[in-house]
């Protein structure tokens, strides 16, 4: 039971950041970045995502526990 709950956070975590990136990186070139920089914006907003969901969980065990 604890894996999967694990794995399907794994996979929601996943499907927001992704797409998260991939809006970031495409605004970005169309604002005219080039594509190094594009690509840059969209791996911080994907590790933004990622230190967000980490925030939230270490709050939520905190809580919780």
């Amino acid at each position: 039971m604890n894996g999967t709950v694990v794995l399907l956070t794994t996979a929601l975590v996943l499907v927001v950041a992704v797409p998260a990136a991939a809006g970031a990186g495409g605004l970005a070139r169309l604002g005219g970045a080039t594509y190094p920089v594009a690509l840059t914006r969209a791996a911080t907003a994907f590790a933004a995502v990622l230190a967000l969901v980490a925030a939230v969980a270490g709050a939520l065990a905190g809580l919780l526990t």
